[in-house]
């Protein structure tokens, strides 16, 4: 894609390259600059009975349910 465009803009294949490596850590720099992405939780809670503290417990009663 370099050659092509060197020879398209009849510009040294050295120039391209380098116009190409500023322009894409500029944009490396613009994406660091942007605000963090940022979730907002909602509690869905749990059904009455189920609790987060065991896991494991948490996963049997939950396949006990399913395969009713």
């Amino acid at each position: 894609m370099a050659r092509t465009s060197a020879r398209k803009l009849k510009k040294p294949l050295r120039a391209i390259l380098n116009e190409a490596l500023r322009a894409g850590l500029e944009r490396i720099g613009d994406v660091a600059a942007r605000r963090t992405y940022r979730t907002i939780p909602h509690d869905m809670g749990l059904r009455k009975g189920r609790s987060l503290d065991n896991v494991q417990e948490l996963l049997s009663q939950l396949q006990g349910d399913e395969s009713r």
